[in-house]
Order: structure tokens, then sequence, then C-alpha cells
């Protein structure tokens, strides 16, 4: 019997470390898989379509959120990002381990729909270092950094609802610590019930 597949929502403000952290996770446990969410803003140089999200038009996305494709959507900076419920269902139905990058509004959603999932927040080590980071970009006006600055600080707050917390001061310790909030979950007995329930149907026919 094939156990189901377990689902880790990862968020943090911009600036925070999270997809390098997220990508540091996937190299190291390989039978985990990027769930690829959807979005209507136009991919960036070396995003491929499929892999680093679905591409799609706004009126596309829009047409999936009538149809209520989505498990999870948000509008942000005036693009929409989601999260297909149906894929996501199926391949945890397949077994599949699956590692999820949202937003904490899309996230906040999620979890009241997909109670089943573990949600883990990376924070930065300090506001000044996450302005630090996020200057340093270098892509984006002093106006744009400032936007992004203050959408994270008030995302900081939603901290408190995840089930875990990073702190990114050390990139090797952050990632260390993601790797072993995943490697606990799989062992929880909520998860193992069909293995468990099989072991003991198998000594109970040889007493």
């Amino acid at each position: 019997m094939t156990e189901k597949g377990l689902c880790i929502v990862v968020s943090a403000p911009s600036g925070s470390g999270k997809s390098t952290i997220c990508r540091r996770l996937l190299a190291a446990c390989p039978d985990m898989e990027f769930s690829v969410s959807f979005t209507s803003r136009p991919p960036r140089p070396n995003e491929i379509d499929g892999k680093d999200y679905h591409f799609v038009s706004r009126e596309d996305f829009q047409r999936r959120i009538e149809r209520g494709e989505f498990v999870e959507w948000v509008e942000n900076y005036g693009e929409f990002y989601g999260t297909s419920g149906r894929a996501l269902q199926d391949l945890l139905r397949r077994g599949k381990d699956l590692l999820l990058d949202i937003e904490p509004r899309g996230a906040k959603e999620m979890k009241k729909k997909f109670q089943e999932g573990v949600f883990v927040f990376v924070l930065p080590p300090s506001l000044d270092e996450l302005l630090k980071r996020l200057q340093k970009r270098g892509h984006e006006t002093p106006e744009a950094i400032q936007k992004r600055f203050a959408q994270a600080a008030s995302e900081l707050e939603e901290v408190l609802w995840y089930d875990y917390a990073v702190m990114n001061e050390d990139l090797d310790t952050a990632v260390g610590q993601l790797i072993a909030i995943y490697r606990a979950e799989k062992c929880r007995t909520s998860r193992l019930l069909g293995a468990i329930n099989h072991l003991c149907s198998s000594i109970k026919k040889e007493v």
C-alpha cells in the first residue's frame, strides 16, 4: 500500500533566502518534488514554463479561478499566483512528497482547506539584514524595494500560525533545519498508519 505523500509549504518575505533554501532541500531530498504553481506574470530570464511556474495569461488564470481549480490563489504586485488543487491531490495520492513555495496569504488560505500540510516560515535574522538583501538585488528601483520591504514587515506578523519557523542567519543551518523538519514529519505515526496496520496484521497472523 502506497502511503499518501507529504506536503510542505514554505513561506517567507522577499529577501529572506527562501528560494535558495528550497533548492538546497530538493537537492538533499531526491524523493521530494517541487509543486509548480500557476502565474499570470511573464517568465523572467532563465525561467522555464512547467518547471518554475505554469505561465498563463491573466484571462486564462481568471477562468481557472471561476472553475474552482485552485486550492489557493492570490494577486501579488498586480499578478496572479495559484496552486492547482487537482494536481496537488493527484501527486499526493501517488505517494509523492511535495514542496510548495507560497506567500503567506495563499498559505493561510491553503491551511483552511488542507490541514494535513506542514507549514514552515523562513525568517530573516533582522529587518536591517532583510533590507540589505533586497537592496543587493540591484534590478529594482528604490521605490519598489521600499514597497517590498513594507510588505515583508507586514508578512512577518503571520509567522505565529505556521507549524515551524526557520531563522535564515546561516544558510547551511537553515537548510539543515528544514531537512530535519521534513524527515521528522515523515516519521509521524499518523502518516505511517498503512504500514503500521499491515505490520500489526502480520504479527497477529504469526501468533
